[in-house]
């Protein structure tokens, strides 16, 4: 489990760092913030599973934070921590998904009492926070790509992730991971007319496996319906944008968001697809169009070089080397050309 302390105050900060070493069961990661922008901010790039913070601080208090954190990170547990004065003021995270408040001074076997109560619940009704952002990230890939195979095979691993789950554990989890697919396709402006995140109406398992399955096919509806039957290979649309672009350096990330897929994701489908990486396949291709180039007498190889995305003329004719086994000039002698 990974964690993330936020307290504008050095020593309190400090101290509830070495609390939370301090406990039983070792955390995976503690990492710390000064405010609520400093903890967002980090959350980019260090996601935790637990967010420990304080109602009263500076440019971003602890309320807007969770309310942040709701929104943006909804599988995110937090425990507020506030003074007796603020403890009202505290009370109103309980509409942002607060379940834990600590009462200043905090000691450490309070903040470990609380460690065990999330733990507990973590183990007999949670899913690993990595586990549960690798399925959203399938789902969405899988329902976008119109893959349906893929999204049956999906669901079938949630059904074995999740046995160990009440009906009403999993009610929360399926309801928790529709609301942050929903706001995914909101997020990179896909159309879909389907509402995720209405509260699921079945109370057993199998039900609501099946609703959500539902949900998902109702998505997939959505998108066919929009594209009208033109749907492209993404894979197909990806080589055409890198053949159309050798001269410039175009990062997998700006091929990935144009066809809509995530980076890692395409990356892995690219490879899989084509039987080699996305860059080698854009090395390939480089190489293909400067030797089709170099049959054309009148054009110069520093130009060709520049012309498939060589600026470096010596990387250039190393690389096509690399790739035929041959220099470009000595390619432009075997033609009959000096």
């Amino acid at each position: 489990m990974r964690l993330l302390i936020v307290d504008d105050e050095p020593v309190i900060r400090s101290g509830l760092m070495m609390m939370a070493q301090s406990y039983t069961h070792k955390f995976q990661q503690i990492e710390t913030a000064v405010n609520g922008l400093d903890a967002l901010e980090q959350m980019t790039r260090f996601e935790p599973d637990l967010l420990l913070t304080d109602i009263r601080m500076p440019k971003m208090d602890g309320l807007e934070l969770c309310r942040n954190v709701y929104e943006k990170y909804p599988h995110v547990m937090m425990v507020v921590v506030s003074g007796y004065s603020d403890f009202d003021y505290a009370q109103k995270c309980l509409s942002y998904g607060v379940k834990h408040y600590l009462l200043k001074p905090v000691t450490p076997p309070d903040l470990h009492d609380v460690f065990d109560v999330i733990m507990k619940s973590q183990s007999q009704g949670y899913i690993p926070v990595s586990r549960y952002v690798e399925w959203v990230e399938r789902i969405e890939n899988s329902i976008w790509l119109l893959q349906e195979e893929e999204l049956q095979k999906i669901i079938e691993e949630l059904k074995e992730d999740c046995s160990h789950l009440s009906a009403a554990q999993l009610k929360g989890q399926l309801l928790d991971a529709a609301v942050l697919l929903h706001k995914q396709f909101q997020e990179k402006n896909r159309v879909i007319n389907a509402d995720l995140t209405e509260d699921f109406r079945s109370s057993s398992k199998a039900e609501l496996f099946k609703e959500f399955e539902e949900r998902l096919q109702t998505v997939m509806m959505d998108i066919l319906v929009v594209r009208r039957g033109n749907f492209k290979d993404p894979m197909e649309e990806a080589k055409t944008y890198i053949d159309n672009h050798l001269s410039v350096d175009i990062s997998l990330k700006e091929v990935a968001d144009m066809v809509g897929i995530t980076p890692n994701y395409f990356s892995t489908l690219f490879k899989k697809m084509s039987n080699e990486t996305f860059v080698s396949y854009r090395i390939n291709k480089r190489m293909e169009k400067a030797r089709e180039l170099l049959a054309i007498p009148h054009k110069r190889t520093v130009d060709i070089a520049a012309e498939v995305g060589y600026d470096d003329y010596p990387h250039f004719t190393k690389t096509f080397k690399k790739v035929f086994g041959i220099s470009p000039s000595d390619y432009r002698e075997s033609l009959g050309m000096k």
